[in-house]
């Protein structure tokens, strides 16, 4: 069963918190990242991608970059904009996007459990990301974003959850983007220890979206085990920062591709070639697929329709049935030659929250040739495929709103 645990969180005083609060450090690149915080001394994005406050020439994993976000981090609790705690809480988090709100459980979920695979994961992660990660953790010896952790939906947590709301929030903020983030402090032992109760009767948690922090966190957290020669296994290194959000509240957007080139095609004969295993029709408006099989692709200019046939929806195995899946084997590999995305250059992916625009504006500069829209993968899917021990293709989910860095520090000790 899952292990929730309170914690002695550094959290920004109210007045500072919509200043501090940033996206994650994954969302933006450093340039993106330096316009973001123009104006901003307290966004938290100097910790998160604290080479921002070095020359653009560094090595974005040069040791200084991590001793910069160290000392950032320092400055802000020196400063008292961040203060701790007194004793272990739990906290409500709340985001609001287009009018659906999410609240997710702030606490401290284990390292033992991602190990031993009561925490589920979908994704693979890539080593040069995860060192990066374990680096950021060594060196600034906190846990600075959180990780997105789903679970099953639970009657008794939701019941509660909504009673809690109902009292004035310690942080009510919207950002530039126009999501809304609310937060509570749980302090009652008798909720806490509830609390602790009712996740001790959920089997799995489920990672959503920071397969790589957590993946960092638990590394660090067997690290300090090792190295600590009177481990007794409830030091806080044991445990990581998580918000823990009901499924039936989440939303998966499209995670969208584009291409550089053809492969050597004509777009005459990329058409031919997919007409084999997908039906395809021209589109007077930009194509955001109503249903799992229905793909839109965007070239020259122009708008089609593809819609695979029902022999490639292989129902037996949920991997193989995702639109992600059957867009890679049956046209980014088999007929653009793109074997493998996550390490090929000729391919990149655009977040839906960012809109079909986006697409076009990639093809229409001239850096793309073609792009393809999707259906987004359901929380569903990834459910049922984390309980079958498989994992997805890179880059098959795109979760908004992003939980923001910032508002709850877990130290390691």
């Amino acid at each position: 069963m899952a292990t929730l645990k309170p914690f002695k969180a550094f959290r920004p005083k109210p007045e500072f918190a919509a200043e501090v609060a940033a996206k994650p450090y994954d969302v933006l690149n450093s340039d993106e990242a330096r316009k973001e915080v123009q104006g901003h001394p307290l966004s938290f994005l100097h910790v998160g991608k604290p080479e921002i406050d070095l020359d653009p020439s560094i090595d974005h994993y040069d040791a200084k970059v991590y001793l910069k976000g160290k000392e950032n981090l320092q400055q802000l609790i020196s400063k008292e904009i961040l203060l701790q705690d007194s004793e272990p809480y739990f906290y409500i988090y709340a985001q609001t996007m287009n009018g659906n709100t999410q609240y997710g459980i702030v606490g401290c979920a284990s390292v033992e459990e991602y190990w031993n695979d009561t925490i589920k994961k979908h994704e693979l992660t890539r080593k040069d990301k995860e060192e990066d990660r374990c680096n950021h953790v060594r060196v600034t010896n906190a846990h600075t974003g959180p990780i997105f952790l789903t679970y099953p939906d639970n009657t008794e947590i939701n019941s509660l959850v909504a009673e809690l709301v109902t009292q004035k929030p310690e942080n009510d903020h919207t950002a530039s983007d126009g999501v809304r983030h609310q937060s509570w402090v749980i302090k009652e032992k008798r909720i806490i220890e509830k609390l602790q109760t009712l996740f001790g009767s959920v089997k799995n948690f489920y990672v959503a979206d920071g397969h790589h922090r957590s993946a960092a966190a638990a590394i660090v957290g067997k690290e300090r085990a090792k190295a600590n020669p009177h481990h007794k296994g409830d030091e806080e290194y044991n445990y990581f920062l998580a918000v823990c959000f009901p499924a039936n509240q989440l939303r998966i957007m499209d995670y969208n591709r584009v291409v550089k080139d053809l492969n050597g095609l004509t777009k005459e004969e990329f058409f031919a070639k997919c007409k084999e295993n997908f039906t395809i029709t021209k589109s007077q408006i930009p194509v955001h697929p109503n249903e799992k099989g229905e793909f839109g692709v965007y070239i020259e200019g122009e708008w089609f329709t593809m819609e695979a046939d029902e022999t490639l929806l292989d129902q037996s195995d949920p991997v193989e049935n995702l639109d992600v899946a059957i867009l890679q084997r049956y046209v980014l590999e088999s007929i653009l030659g793109i074997k493998d995305i996550r390490t090929d250059k000729r391919i990149d992916f655009v977040g839906g929250i960012r809109g079909l625009s986006e697409l076009e504006k990639r093809v229409n500069s001239g850096e793309m040739k073609l792009a393809f829209s999707m259906f987004p993968t359901s929380i569903h899917e990834l459910i049922s495929i984390a309980d079958a021990g498989k994992i997805m293709p890179p880059k098959s989910t795109w979760f908004e709103p992003k939980l923001r860095d910032g508002l709850f520090i877990h130290f390691l000790d």
